[in-house]
């Protein structure tokens, strides 16, 4: 996996701890971009010391309370993040950063470090290793088809426009991740896109989600007409 200037490869390149950011309803995927725009002391002061070291921040949502299955040994936080790499880096002048993060590949969370004097939280992982392989077209085994309708009645549904031309131009890989983290969708679905076995799964589960949200939205419109 090539992120930036760095390339993630075996897993003596991931350190085995990074700091944290619980940040709910937020969806990085490896190999995608996450814009974030940082402001409270605590966090400014961790993106400090990720950029004068590894550069690297596992972006996890808090624990989901309806699903208990995502809880993991730290209990407050879900079992599974993603780790980002800072890629870009601005300074506003009022206080705040505005930062991207590149999507290096998820981890397992392994329990909390004692952080000392740290204002922000560090856990022990264990990285996705596949994620960093330069895995063969998994693009081919999603139905890009079936994807594209659902996101189209979704747009209509919603009075939404989309560019197609940069949409039919997109790779599948490209465009299921996008779309996954593009998706106004709630932190359990975003979870589970992000624990999705594969693109393929990853597909499959947003245009369920879609199809869930579409018929729930028509019910909820047919009861307002009744």
């Amino acid at each position: 996996m090539q992120v930036g200037n760095k390339s993630y490869r075996v897993e003596a390149d991931i350190p085995d701890q990074v700091p944290v950011f619980p940040l709910s309803g937020a969806l990085l995927l490896p190999g995608s971009q996450l814009p974030l725009n940082i402001f409270e002391p605590r966090y400014l002061s961790m993106f400090d010391d990720a950029l004068s070291s590894h550069r690297l921040i596992g972006v996890i949502q808090p624990a989901l309370a309806e699903a208990q299955s995502c809880k993991g040994p730290v209990e407050d936080l879900c079992r599974v993040g993603c780790l980002g790499r800072i890629t870009s880096f601005a300074e506003t002048g009022d206080g705040r950063y505005v930062i991207t993060l590149g999507g290096v590949c998820r981890f397992r969370v392994g329990g909390e470090v004692e952080r000392g004097r740290k204002s922000y939280r560090i856990c022990r992982i264990s990285p996705f290793l596949g994620d960093l392989e330069a895995a063969a077209d998994e693009g081919a085994e999603v139905d890009r088809k079936a994807l594209l309708e659902s996101f189209k009645a979704y747009l209509e549904a919603n009075d939404l426009e989309a560019d197609w031309n940069s949409v039919e131009r997109a790779s599948t890989e490209t465009l299921v991740n996008s779309l996954s983290m593009m998706s106004p969708y709630g932190p359990a679905e975003k979870q589970a896109l992000l624990e999705a076995d594969n693109l393929k799964v990853r597909a499959e589960t947003l245009i369920a989600i879609t199809e869930i949200a579409l018929a729930r939205d028509s019910d909820d419109y047919g009861r307002v007409l009744q």
